[in-house]
């Protein structure tokens, strides 16, 4: 059963497509400029200081690099509200650095005017606690992410 979602109806995903869409434009853009490369080369027998046709492989090959990373970046978690409270998953190595904050430990949330920071306070003197940033998550996503967090910690 290790790696499979035990009640995936009981849970928020909430993930870093937010960031993701930069990943995919700049696929875009090396894609474009691979195609550039080789729609040039039919005039290399007019202008031979024209690059050669191969040389496109290298935009090409980072733009798959880049569709891949956005991939990734669009389906992995960024932040998964459970049951037992909020999952946080790390930019690099999110299984190894995955960090569970529990409801009994949150006294209060707040969210930033501009939905770009959530702030879990440990107590109620706000001395303690963690910031997150909502910048990775979509826009439309971060009113339904601080509702949700703000009604699960005010009802604990």
């Amino acid at each position: 059963m290790a790696g499979q979602i035990q009640a995936p109806e009981k849970e928020l995903r909430f993930t870093r497509a937010g960031q993701a869409a930069v990943f995919w434009i700049t696929a875009a853009v090396l894609a474009a400029a691979a195609l550039t490369l080789i729609a040039t080369s039919i005039y290399r027998d007019i202008n031979p200081a024209l690059p050669h046709p191969l040389w496109c492989l290298v935009p090409f090959a980072l733009s798959i690099l880049a569709a891949r990373f956005a991939v990734r970046l669009t389906r992995h978690a960024y932040l998964i509200l459970t049951p037992l409270g909020i999952e946080i998953f790390p930019f690099f190595r999110p299984a190894a650095g995955m960090n569970l904050i529990s409801w009994q430990e949150i006294h209060s949330a707040e969210v930033d005017g501009s939905f770009h920071r959530l702030t879990l306070h440990h107590n109620a003197e706000k001395t303690s606690g963690v910031h997150l940033s909502l910048r990775p998550i979509e826009a439309a996503r971060r009113p339904l992410l601080a509702k949700a967090v703000i009604a699960r910690a005010t009802a604990g």
